[in-house]
């Protein structure tokens, strides 16, 4: 490739040079890496780019997961990642990405993305000081002709025309046609597509993704791998939550961690159980740690964080499973000091 391309804006679709490599040229060890116990060995490529993520050194990978994305990476199959929010199903393709120096971009498939946004439209611009109009390409037909991971998150939100234009690219070929351009586009051989989703394509059916759509079964079926990301155990969450304010890793603080965590796997279960209808995700007792840092009050850090955005009818519940966790009564701390 030559340099000269690279001065281009790298966030623009007119960058053709995404990666200063076409195709993985080294081969790492999955069990070094990523810290697995495996054999295998994955294809990366030895340089970063622009579009490759920042390594998240704290990250925990999941097993079976880190498996079924480094599959989607080393034999192009199309994978999804399904789970509750907070998860990390995104995170987690972006720090395998990053571990591998593979370029990646997110795309979140809300309401607001259009079938234009990505194939692409007529714009007009001005060439030798006359206005002419030219097709200028979208995110899809760009990353297609990359070395490129593209990253559709809230796949079961988008609609329905933008799913169909989708559903070009998840053929074994991949290819996408142009209609207004006649013309056939070849996927790069190290394009790379994912989605991630929370309901699987089968529609809300507990009222907490509001807005998600069911998606065509013909579609699902040209997913090659689905995979599931659950919540993690108690002791790994607590350690990612230590890991990232290592200012509560001393004694006393760590027992105050455990129980912020054993507060959100009580949410988590009283959801699955129907008494209540928010759930606390990883990511909620990150917040809420981080907010406590800042009002040294735990009590009123837990209820800016997550009470305050439950239904009021089942507040009481919420402040049960905190009573359980912490040995006394939310109400019993002054919830507007602030030391």
């Amino acid at each position: 490739m030559h340099s000269s391309s690279m001065t281009r804006d790298p966030l623009g679709p007119s960058d053709t040079t995404c990666h200063p490599l076409e195709r993985p040229d080294i081969s790492i060890s999955v069990r070094q890496v990523f810290g697995l116990e495996t054999d295998l060995e994955v294809p990366a490529f030895s340089k970063s780019s622009t579009f490759v993520p920042e390594i998240d050194e704290t990250y925990r990978f999941d097993h079976y997961t880190t498996i079924a994305i480094l599959a989607g990476f080393s034999h192009n199959r199309r994978v999804m990642l399904q789970g509750y929010h907070g998860t990390g199903k995104s995170t987690h393709i972006e720090q395998v990405a990053a571990r591998i120096n593979w370029p990646c971009i997110r795309v979140n498939l809300d309401s607001h993305v259009s079938r234009i946004d990505l194939i692409g439209r007529d714009a007009i611009v001005l060439r030798d000081g006359r206005q002419v109009t030219e097709f200028r390409a979208g995110i899809l037909p760009w990353a297609l002709q990359q070395p490129m991971t593209l990253v559709f998150d809230e796949y079961d939100a988008g609609r329905p025309d933008v799913m169909f234009v989708i559903q070009r690219v998840l053929e074994v070929e991949g290819k996408l046609t142009l209609l207004d351009q006649n013309s056939v586009i070849h996927p790069h051989p190290s394009f790379r597509l994912f989605a991630t989703t929370n309901t699987i394509g089968l529609g809300d059916t507990t009222g907490l993704y509001h807005g998600t759509n069911q998606i065509n079964q013909g579609q699902m079926d040209r997913w090659n791998i689905i995979a599931t990301l659950n919540y993690l155990e108690h002791e790994e969450e607590v350690q990612i939550i230590l890991s990232k304010l290592p200012e509560y890793n001393q004694t006393g603080l760590r027992e105050q961690v455990a129980a912020m965590v054993s507060v959100a796997e009580m949410t988590r279960n009283g959801f699955m159980c129907g008494d209540i209808s928010t759930v606390m995700s990883p990511r909620t007792v990150l917040t809420w740690a981080e907010n406590n840092t800042i009002f040294q009050d735990i009590a009123y850090s837990f209820r800016v964080t997550f009470l305050n955005r439950c239904d009021e009818t089942e507040r009481p519940v919420v402040a049960e499973y905190y009573q359980r966790c912490f040995g006394h009564d939310l109400e019993e701390e002054n919830p507007t000091r602030i030391r």
